[in-house]
């Protein structure tokens, strides 16, 4: 099926069976039946290439809002519209909603994103006040998006190809919702007063050294912490 259709394909769970399905034309009709020699076809509804939006909502984390652009925004909040279609993250994952609201009650000063994805942290960061924001991945798809998202919040932000892992770096704040393994790179390769990191499960075993924990946050089985340096 990723041969047949690497724009994508969709997995549905039958009793104990499973089903993939292409949304393809009569072409793709025929590939499927060379290759399995057999397919179920039906017809679908107009604007069935529309239906993911649906699976994209908004979410709240204090007077932040982070939603699509085809949804409105309430009033009195601070908005930060992020386009899905980029793929890199929404906000609406657990790990990036603890990492907000645990950026809620930090001090302002200058922030780091490692691993910035689509730039939600960083694009919050900077309208909670954090200056200057510096947004980094390894990605270039990452930094594209990013950079996209920021110019569509109107926030001058220009973030970076770089490794958070292994280039020194530093920062009053360092947000890292990335991998385990990958937030422990982080904390030895960063110098910063206070770290919030994310993307680990609560029983995962975490302790970093020169930072100690002063602050924890659980949702939906994921964790993210504050850690502020104690190393000179």
């Amino acid at each position: 099926m990723i041969e047949l259709f690497p724009e994508g394909f969709e997995e549905l769970d039958e009793g104990d069976d499973v089903e993939l399905v292409a949304y393809t034309d009569a072409g793709g009709e025929e590939r499927l039946w060379h290759a399995f020699g057999g397919a179920h076809t039906t017809d679908v509804e107009t604007g069935w290439e529309d239906r993911w939006r649906s699976f994209h909502r908004p979410v709240s984390v204090g007077p932040l809002w982070v939603g699509p652009p085809w949804e409105e925004p309430p009033p009195g909040v601070t908005a930060v519209v992020v386009d899905p279609g980029r793929a890199f993250g929404t906000g609406a994952h657990a790990t990036t909603r603890l990492c907000l609201e645990l950026m809620l009650d930090l001090p302002r000063g200058s922030l780091l994103d490692v691993g910035c994805g689509s730039g939600v942290l960083a694009i919050a960061g900077a309208k909670l006040g954090f200056s200057p924001v510096v947004a980094i991945d390894v990605d270039p798809l990452a930094v594209a998006a990013t950079r996209a998202n920021a110019a569509a919040n109107g926030i001058e932000l220009e973030p970076a190809l770089r490794d958070g892992t292994r280039e020194p770096q530093t920062a009053d704040t360092a947000v890292a919702n990335i991998a385990l393994d990958a937030v422990r790179e982080v904390a030895e390769a960063v110098t910063c007063t206070r770290l919030v990191t994310s993307g680990y499960l609560v029983a995962d075993r975490l302790e970093l050294p020169g930072y100690a924990r002063v602050r924890r946050v659980e949702d939906e089985g994921w964790a993210a912490d504050v850690w502020e340096a104690t190393r000179e």
